[in-house]
């Protein structure tokens, strides 16, 4: 122990002690969450309630916070305060016996002894402290308005009146119960979420990030604007995996940014490329983010039904934006990589293992039905044994680095974890007392029974409550509150989960709040807010294909082949023209007029055939309308090439 009074306390405790333990603790919550996947309390004849396991999580997590997260954001932590000791000893001896006493007191809420409601304070107090650190305030406030609502919802008039609860009952519940804190977010963040972030973090370590942008640049640089196209590949490949806009951001903004930059292409620009590129990833199969598994779980389906129905509106996305990149290449004249930049395929080709493990995930997904937890740890056993045995530009992982990412994904699963355990308060608070029946009466009731009317608040609302928050704890809100709304009216429960989840997400690209495009803009060093104006025009197609999905699930894979062919063709030659008109780039610079009749016909091409009766018609007509606006203007380019030439 040593001295520290420039952080206000007599005691802490130094850096040679806490890292060090916080790494074990971290190492050990990651192989706790790997034991529980691969059912090994089983096999030594234990039999455990989830909710112990996940209080066993939690265990780890709260000191974990404690040691490494300072009290005050964006600061650094040298030593750790003598009260933060207090808080990570405390937290352990709450959740501790939480956990071993958790089948006596579950059936004890209801009857509110000390024994119950006394933990259960301690537990919720230092959970939304670390959440706290973690994520600041935002989220912390949602939480607060919620528990006073449990708490005084007697007082709130009209068809959102709740009941009221006793504070003492209601921390029980929401300390114990499984529709509280160790209810369903966290199982799913417990054991799906671990595994694939272990699989992230393998994959990092053992140079897989390294060959998917070695492969993005040996597929998209030697065309012009490849640096664009890199990152827009390179971002949504380790955007599936990492399930967070923000991180994926950080970990391949700061090679493609400025790759993006030095090819001439303005910095708000080259950073809202990269902040649409990486919010997507969440949306990309075969991974998705931790939002795609909660999904699952919460509509009671297997998780490859999640993913079935996202890829086309995901490959459009992508489609979007890639065309949208191209186009404003050719616009402003920037050429491909130069070849000397650009890796020598035969380098990458010894990447191709790498390749392998994913395989093992889809086949162990889509055709033999396992868990995702176990899928994932199987992909990662797969990526552990080809790295070592093949490696990646001669470098192979070593034993201590392998031990390294066990402590390193418990470090990353922290503030997801932290996360899911407020969104548990929130559905408990929302189960007790009602709110969550009246709420979806009341959406429905101010949508006058119009679907886009609701469709339009509901994305309003997905936008705002988005603002400041990671998109798991945005999408726990969304599927709880303006989802069931949405059901309730006619519409597929996949296609409204997915929308609020677009829409959700899309508060990390929409200012003023967005938090994706403003790291990406700090790394650029551009104006943020031009960053985020950026960000909305090139990721345009997610503000309106949910629109399209929930009136036509054909582009959800829902409907007969025949029209679910057709629904996908049209959307992408629609998505061009529409991308074309945006760029103001064709095949020459295109007039206000010639951008007009391209946003026309796409539009009409994008319109699913099952929208209304007779959309076929349109879908025809504005395929057909596209195909001579593009033909018009590639004869009109090779003219004026003509005409420069001589």
């Amino acid at each position: 122990m040593e001295n520290a009074t420039s952080q206000g306390a007599r005691w802490s405790l130094a850096p040679k002690y806490w890292r060090p333990i916080a790494d074990i603790l971290a190492a050990l919550l990651t192989l706790t969450a790997i034991g529980w996947a691969l059912s090994l309390h089983r096999q030594f004849g234990l039999g455990l309630y989830p909710q112990q396991y996940f209080a066993a999580i939690m265990l780890f997590v709260l000191p974990i916070a404690f040691l490494t997260l300072p009290m005050q954001r964006g600061t650094t932590r040298e030593s750790v305060p003598a009260y933060d000791l207090l808080f990570a000893v405390l937290s352990v001896g709450a959740v501790g016996f939480i956990a071993h006493q958790y089948p006596v007191l579950v059936l004890k809420i209801f009857s509110r002894p000390p024994e119950v409601w006394v933990p259960g304070l301690i537990v919720i107090l230092l959970t939304l402290e670390a959440l706290r650190r973690a994520t600041g305030w935002a989220l912390i406030i949602i939480i607060a308005v919620f528990i006073l609502y449990g708490l005084f919802g007697d007082v709130v008039p009209g068809r959102l009146q709740g009941r009221v609860q006793s504070w003492d009952m209601l921390t029980g519940y929401i300390a114990l119960d499984s529709n509280g804190i160790l209810g369903l977010p966290m199982s799913v963040a417990a054991t799906v979420v671990v595994s694939f972030i272990l699989f992230g973090t393998l994959l990092n370590l053992t140079g897989g990030a390294a060959f998917f942008t070695d492969a993005a640049m040996v597929a998209m640089g030697r065309f012009r604007g490849g640096a664009m196209k890199i990152a827009v590949l390179a971002s949504g490949l380790f955007g599936s995996i990492s399930g967070s806009a923000v991180a994926n951001v950080v970990g391949t903004g700061v090679v493609t940014i400025p790759m993006i930059k030095r090819d001439g292409y303005p910095a708000h620009k080259a950073a809202a490329i990269e902040a649409v590129a990486s919010t997507g990833g969440q949306l990309m199969p075969p991974v998705m983010g931790a939002a795609a598994f909660l999904m699952a779980e919460f509509l009671a389906i297997p998780y490859s039904e999640v993913v079935l129905a996202a890829l086309v509106p995901a490959l459009l996305y992508y489609v979007a934006l890639f065309i949208q990149a191209d186009l404003e290449a050719a616009r402003l004249g920037i050429k491909a990589i130069p070849k000397d930049e650009i890796p020598r395929p035969r380098s990458v080709l010894g990447g191709m293992h790498f390749m392998l493990a994913f395989a093992v995930l889809i086949y162990l997904l889509f055709w033999k039905g396992f868990q995702p937890e176990r899928a994932a740890l199987w992909a990662a056993a797969m990526l552990i044994f080809t790295s070592l045995v093949l490696g990646y530009r001669g470098l192979r992982p070593g034993v201590g680095k392998l031990v390294a990412a066990l402590a390193q994904t418990g470090h990353g699963v922290v503030e997801i974890l932290l996360i899911s355990a407020a969104s548990g308060v929130v559905i408990a608070v929302l189960n007790i007392s009602g709110l969550s029946f009246n709420l979806t009466y009341l959406l429905v009731q101010i949508g006058g029974g119009s679907v886009i009317l609701l469709l339009a608040l509901s994305a309003l609302v997905c936008i705002i409550l988005g603002m400041g928050l990671p998109t798991l704890g945005v999408y726990v809100l969304l599927a709880a509150l303006v989802a069931p709304a949405l059901v309730q009216l006619g519409i597929e429960p996949i296609a409204a989960h997915l929308y609020v989840l677009y829409f959700g997400m899309m508060s990390m690209i929409t200012p003023p709040i967005a938090l994706a495009a403003f790291s990406a803009a700090a790394i650029a060093r551009a104006p943020a807010m031009a960053t985020g104006w950026a960000a909305m025009r090139f990721g345009w197609s997610a503000y309106i294909i949910p629109f399209l999905f929930v009136f036509s699930p054909t582009l959800i894979l829902i409907g007969a082949p025949q029209e679910i062919a057709l629904a996908v063709i049209t959307a992408v030659i629609g998505v061009w023209l529409i991308s074309a008109a945006l760029a103001g780039y064709f095949s020459t610079q295109l007039s206000i007029f010639s951008r007009g009749l391209f946003a026309l016909a796409g539009m009409m091409a994008l319109l699913p055939s099952g929208l209304f009766p007779g959309a076929v018609i349109t879908d025809i007509v504005g395929v057909a309308l596209g195909a001579v606006f593009m033909w018009r203007d590639v004869r009109l380019g090779r003219i004026m090439s003509a005409t420069t030439c001589h």
